[in-house]
Order: C-alpha cells, then structure tokens, then sequence
C-alpha cells in the first residue's frame, strides 16, 4: 500500500506564517528618556576653569598682539553712508588697483557695494582689527570681463541707488545713468570691460545676477588683504589713510 507524499513546501509556509502570526506583538511605541538637566547658565559668576584658561591663553595673546598692530593713520574717519561715500571709493579704488598689479594688465572698473563694508574705519590709528570689522569676510578679489550689455546693467543697478564705482563718472536722470564716463571715455555698449570686484557679488550676491553667467578671473588675493596691503602701502610712503566724496554720481 502506498500513502500519498506530503508537500513539503507547502507545509513549510503554513508552519511559517503559524510562527510568524502567533509571534506578532502590537506596534512598537518608543518611550523618551530625556537626561536630567545638568546645564548651568554661563554668567560672569561662574568661575573660569584654570585648565582652560591656561590652555586659550598663548592663542589669545597671540590673536591680541596682531589685531592690535597699527598699520596706518586716518586724520578723519572714513564712514560709509547711501549713495556716494568715501569709504566705497576708497575700497573699489583698491580693489582696482590691486587687480590690475595681480593680472598685470589695466582694469576699467572697480565695484563694492556699502552692504560688503560692516564698519567705517575710525579716525587715528587703523589696526588690523579695524580692517576686520570692515571686512570679516574671506572674500577674494576677482576680475570679470563684462559685455557691454551686461555693464549697462551695472550701471542700472548703480544708478538706481546712486552708487559710486571706481574710475566711473555718471549722472542720474529719472533713475537712469547718463553721461556715462569710464575712464574718462564715453560708454561704449560694444566692447568688453574689465570689472575688479569681489567673488560674492560676481556670484550674484547683493542682487547682482546679471554677473552670474560670466566667470571669474582669480587674482589669488583676498579683499582684505589688499586693503592691509595698501595702508600699509601708504603708511610706508608717510602718507595718511584719506577718502572723500569726489562727485562720481551726480543727481539731476
């Protein structure tokens, strides 16, 4: 007599979802434990630990002694203010300056905008810590090669908040430039100008998008190093740090 062979597969599932249905627990429910508070505020009352005192010290001392070297005088402080101001016109001059040295080769224009300086420079003596609240940025200084429909959109937006650029005269007329002069010379729409400028804005910020489809050239040379390297520049020649408003936008 012969007895029917069981199937063996199908027995196993049936095994396997008995176990696995008959193991089944209810849906898991996570339980916070939060750690008991041991912070404490940090006030002039709480002792300072000698360890880490003794441990910040060399760096203190050391980041102390090079904020506070004097690298030139200002008879007057030089401020920052809307439109035309001489702190703008001293730091786009720089920024001109020190692009053409870099890429050995004249720049037709500088641009910064007052929103890139965060402190004016103080009357007396300019320390390196100065320079670092104007420029706490590790901004570099680069150079764009700008079409001349893209620089009539500079000029818009210069206009439009009579901003001041280096080496640039112009006249506002209904919010428009006019009477453009770039290097002494007239605008022209069809030639390509060279713009020193920092790699925030030719990345678009403060607005100015129509940068963004041209690429950099790179100077190597950070926005504040050029500004300590011209004061001291000038310390060096006896000369003192000056910037004024010299009529570069003019408003009808």
């Amino acid at each position: 007599m012969s007895f029917p062979r069981p199937n063996v597969s199908a027995l196993s599932i049936l095994l396997a979802a008995s176990l696995t249905f008959g193991c089944q627990r209810g849906a898991y429910q996570a339980t916070p434990a939060l750690a008991p508070v041991t912070g404490q505020p940090v006030t002039k009352a709480l002792p300072e630990d000698p360890k880490a005192t003794a441990t910040i010290e060399p760096y203190k001392q050391r980041v102390t002694q090079q904020m506070t070297e004097v690298l030139g005088v200002a008879p007057v402080a030089i401020t920052k203010n809307g439109g035309e101001s001489p702190l703008a016109n001293l730091v786009a001059d720089v920024q001109r300056e020190r692009a053409s040295q870099a890429l050995g080769q004249p720049i037709d224009a500088g641009v910064m905008t007052n929103g890139g300086l965060r402190a004016a420079l103080p009357a007396g003596p300019i320390t390196m810590g100065s320079i670092f609240e104007l420029m706490p940025f590790e901004n570099e200084l680069v150079v764009l090669d700008t079409p001349g429909p893209v620089m009539q959109e500079m000029l818009n937006y210069a206009a439009r908040i009579k901003m001041a650029l280096s080496n640039v005269t112009y006249t506002v007329a209904d919010g428009k430039p006019t009477n453009v002069l770039i290097g002494g010379k007239p605008f022209d729409p069809t030639r390509t100008y060279t713009i020193a400028i920092s790699d925030y804005l030719a990345g678009g910020g403060d607005q100015m998008v129509f940068f963004k489809a041209i690429k950099p050239r790179s100077t190597g040379v950070l926005l504040r190093t050029a500004i300590v390297d011209h004061i001291r520049s000038l310390t060096k020649a006896g000369k003192p740090v000056e910037a004024k408003v010299e009529g570069r936008v003019k408003v009808m």
